[in-house]
Parts: C-alpha cells; structure tokens; sequence
C-alpha cells in the first residue's frame, strides 16, 4: 500500500478505496519475529524434546513457571508455526462406575483420605520381566511410590506401604482391584494392624480405580514407552527421577497446572486423619504369613 501511495502520490484513503481494503489494515503494520521471540521458540521446542508427550497446555505452564510472560494463546500460535502435535489417542467409552467402593461413588473428600494402588507391567532389554507398583493419592494426585522389581510380593508392598504410612500416617481407605497381590494374607493382616480399610472395586471394571488408571497411563506413556532399560537398577534409578519430575516439576491440568507437591502444601490433612499415625508394631507382618508371587 506504501509502495502505491509514493508511485502514484495518493492518500492512503485513495488508494484503500482503489483496492476495496479497509483503511484499518493499515493501521498497525505486523510485526516481525523478534530476538525475544526467538529465544522462546528456543527454549519450547527444548521443552517437548524433554516432554514429548506434553502438549502445549502444559509446555505453556512450564514456560510461566520458568518466568516467561507469555499466554497460552502465543505458545499455541508458535506451537502450530512449529509444525508441533501430540499423537492423539483413542479412548475407549467407560460407564459410570457401579460398584459402592468405585472412585465414582466414593470420591476422596481430602488429602490422605484415598490411596490408589496398582501395578504395572514391562521387560528390560534382554526380554526379563519388570513388575512396577504404584501408590498415588487420589486427592492430591502426588505420587507416593513408585517401585520396581523383577517381581513384588504382597510382602515387598507392604514394605513400601509400612515406610509411606510412617512419613504421612494412615490413610482412611485404599482403593484397589482384586488382583492376588491386594487380597493376600500378608496385606490383610497389615491393613488390620494398621486400620485401614481396603476399597476393592468390581472385578474386570478398571474404571472404578479410575486415579490409579490414569496415573499408569502418565508412567507408561512418559517412563515406560520413552525409555529402554537395561537393568532393574536402571529403571529403579529413572524411576526415582520421574517421580520427582511427576510430584515437583510436572504441571498438572486437573490442579490449575499446579504441581501435585504444590497442592498438597495448599490442602491440609483432615484433623482426625492426621491422628492416626501408627505405631511401629501396626506395620510390623507376621514372618509366618505367606503372600503369592509376582
């Protein structure tokens, strides 16, 4: 438009009406990409080859995080210009969950209120197995364990329960399937011990541990298919790190992009939960009882 205005010496009024533009196109010439904007280019695509499975939501928190003055509607805008995308996947239509003791019908109504346990699956390099457990917090969705092993007896869980119950106490209850790990008598006789009543959902409906679910999804999509682990070592030492990353550094989109280690210092434990820290005899197991293998 400049360029016509000096070849022909017009207004700018005059040759806007030549070239049916509105004269409000001209008002603020677009701007051209500036260092600053360079350097946070940079500094996202540095993010999702960290984060590959984090979209940009969440590359958007980690950058703000970091003291980036940016909104999320710029990061998205470089997001596309980048050519960036997150595979999407396929979900699969859940009912609502018909079990009394379902996350559904018995929600977690404060931090420490609900345990959600379960356990997943993978193999090492050389094709030998790898058995994970996994211990999350349903209110707060911090992780509070994350342990492998070739393979876990219900006596090694209750190992790891024992040491999370005598750093935070014993929660109200603890929601899990029926897998023969949850129902053997070396648990049994601990959740005695200690007061704690199990919440087994309906067999074959995964939904009703809904929290547990969701977190392996997050391990298996982020930990479990990005890594190749060579040892039980290696994957105790990545294991370790994740963790961290997931409680501390992981924005989470059902917190207000918190980390789960920021909501939990925002929430306090409810009063008569906090009361009942056990002993040490109540997370002692009796050396008699037998649980099943991995």
């Amino acid at each position: 438009m400049r360029s016509l205005q000096e070849r022909f010496g017009v207004s700018q009024r005059r040759a806007c009406r030549v070239l049916g533009q509105q004269r409000s196109t001209q008002r603020q010439p677009p701007k051209k990409a500036t260092e600053e904007e360079g350097r946070l280019v940079a500094r996202m695509l540095e993010l999702v080859r960290k984060h590959p499975r984090y979209g940009y939501r969440r590359i958007w928190a980690l950058l703000r995080r970091e003291g980036w003055r940016v909104n999320r509607k710029r990061v998205h805008r470089l997001w596309r210009q980048q050519g960036l995308r997150v595979p999407r996947k396929q979900r699969k239509k859940r009912r609502l969950g018909s079990s009394a003791n379902s996350c559904v019908r018995r929600p977690a109504e404060h931090k420490d209120h609900v345990w959600a346990w379960d356990f997943l699956h993978d193999r090492t390099s050389d094709g030998r197995a790898l058995k994970w457990f996994t211990l999350v917090d349903e209110y707060t969705r911090e992780c509070l364990a994350l342990e492998v092993e070739r393979g876990m007896t219900a006596r090694a869980v209750v190992t790891v329960l024992s040491g999370v119950v005598r750093g935070r106490g014993v929660p109200a209850h603890i929601r899990s399937d029926n897998g023969p790990e949850f129902i053997a008598k070396a648990i049994r006789a601990w959740m005695a011990s200690a007061g704690l009543e199990t919440l087994y959902i309906d067999p074959g409906a995964p939904w009703e541990n809904g929290y547990a679910e969701s977190f392996n999804g997050k391990v298996r999509d982020e930990l479990l298919n990005a890594e190749e682990f060579g040892s039980v070592l290696e994957a105790q030492v990545l294991a370790k790190e994740w963790k961290r990353e997931y409680n501390h550094v992981r924005p989470h989109s059902s917190l207000g992009y918190r980390t789960p280690a920021e909501y939990g210092a925002m929430v306090p434990r409810a009063d008569s939960a906090a009361l009942r820290r056990p002993e040490e005899p109540s997370v002692t197991v009796d050396p008699t009882l037998t649980a099943p293998g991995p």
